[in-house]
């Protein structure tokens, strides 16, 4: 199974409807307001260091997740609208999106927040190094490192000293 990760620009893509009528039976609203937020403007993930990216596998969109500025926290990206779907799940899809998020975040800020649904998605988001923090709407965050000429240094932290507001 070969997964893509494409940015996504300019429009939504009619298969993401697939991904949120799953995430509806799930229970989850986080798809439908992307596409809300989307098709009114409020959202397109245009602004400094945000992106939304989609993961493939052949042509079908499997996984949505995007990257925004964090309004409650100075300088800091926020995670968001993060799905993958069901089927899909336990592939390594969910921590390639997520990593690629991260790999672009790494160039605009030094801290990504997330706030994570339940106790499967906190789990998901521990294992990729985030720190519980439940302030500012907030569940996690996690303090990036940039890229240099060592290979370690383009790894997670594992501890992080949270910032005050």
């Amino acid at each position: 199974m070969t997964i893509d990760i494409r940015r996504l620009r300019d429009r939504l893509l009619p298969e993401i409807a697939d991904l949120e009528s799953e995430a509806r039976r799930e229970g989850h609203r986080h798809v439908a307001r992307l596409i809300d937020e989307w098709s009114t403007g409020d959202n397109r993930f245009e602004h400094h260091g945000e992106g939304l990216l989609g993961a493939y596998v052949g042509d079908a969109l499997v996984g949505i997740g995007g990257m925004t500025v964090d309004s409650a926290m100075s300088g800091a990206l926020r995670m968001r609208r993060f799905y993958i779907h069901p089927a899909m799940r336990g592939r390594g899809i969910g921590r390639m999106l997520a990593l690629a998020l991260l790999d672009h975040a790494r160039s605009f800020c030094i801290v990504v927040t997330v706030h994570a649904g339940n106790d499967g998605a906190a789990k998901f988001w521990e294992s990729l190094g985030f720190q519980p923090h439940g302030r500012d709407g907030n569940t996690h965050l996690l303090a990036l490192q940039h890229h240099s000429d060592d290979p370690a240094a383009s790894n997670l932290r594992q501890c992080i000293t949270p910032r005050s507001p």
